[in-house]
């Protein structure tokens, strides 16, 4: 979805940005915005891949529906 793609990049983008800007003695608020900076790109992955899966499952079963509707039409039904 471009909505949420766009939603991520900006997020990504603002945690970037809040962490070049951090001072040189805020060592704990650069780690914070790094792990925050990788979050964001393994919950991108993540719900990806389940969008990916979801549709591979999708596609799965409507490939077997078809099947099952051919071997009925030529009476091939066990």
């Amino acid at each position: 979805d471009e909505l949420l793609a766009s939603a991520f990049d900006a997020l990504e983008a603002s945690y970037s940005s809040a962490w070049r800007q951090t001072s040189i003695d805020d060592v704990a608020g650069r780690e914070k915005l790094f792990l925050a900076i990788n979050i964001v790109g393994k919950v991108r992955d993540h719900l990806g891949a389940v969008l990916a899966n979801g549709k591979l499952a999708q596609a799965e079963l409507k490939e077997l529906a078809l099947t099952a509707e051919r071997r009925k039409r030529f009476g091939l039904l066990s």
